[in-house]
């Protein structure tokens, strides 16, 4: 689902391997242009290959890999020349390259086969939101840096906020900072999460 960290989750691959993080989202190789965007493909993987080691990470890869379809159009002309550069591409490296390509969808059942198939990417993994405990050290993590006041109960926040995204839960501690900014308090305290909570 939307704000649940598949963009943050690579980043943090490549930061605790030590190696180069390269992103790119798929809006950015649809082009109007002809072969614009399998040269940007091209050029991502070629400085990818000049680290050895690296991380790619393709956010939004359903804007550039959907299903072919036999209209002709200009538009999915381009759209498949793109695609076919990307698969080229991810079938050139091997299992000694060193390099890693991640891609993030919310929308997998549009994606071309090709790009499901072994050898491309072989293993599909889905980032559900985040449980109780997952919820805890998210909002401890928001709430690090962050006056709250003694009679805030982060466990009880987690408890509260079943379907919350990362994101929702980064966007409640904002949302209860500017409340208490609103009521010139010095500290965060309940009834501004409560009044954030609704909000959103």
């Amino acid at each position: 689902p939307p704000g649940t960290g598949k963009t943050l989750l690579p980043k943090a691959i490549a930061g605790e391997a030590g190696v180069p993080f390269f992103a790119a989202s798929g809006s950015d190789f649809v082009q109007m242009y002809a072969r614009v965007g399998a040269s940007r493909i091209r050029e991502l993987f070629k400085r990818a290959r000049a680290s050895a080691t690296a991380v790619i990470l393709i956010d939004d890869i359903d804007a550039l890999g959907k299903q072919r379809g036999g209209n002709g159009s200009g538009a999915n002309d381009e759209r498949d020349q793109t695609l076919n550069a990307l698969l080229t591409e991810m079938s050139g490296f091997t299992s000694e390259s060193g390099t890693i390509v991640i891609a993030a969808t919310n929308r997998l059942d549009t994606l071309d086969e090709a790009l499901l198939r072994p050898g491309r990417f072989d293993r599909q993994i889905e980032i559900g939101l985040p449980d109780i405990n997952a919820r805890k050290r998210i909002l401890s993590y928001y709430c690090k840096k962050k006056p709250l006041n003694e009679n805030v109960d982060i466990m009880d926040l987690s408890k509260q906020t079943v379907y919350f995204s990362g994101a929702m839960l980064e966007n409640l501690i904002n949302e209860a900072s500017i409340f208490a900014a609103k009521d010139e308090s010095e500290t965060i305290d309940t009834q501004h999460l409560d009044k954030a909570y609704y909000t959103i």
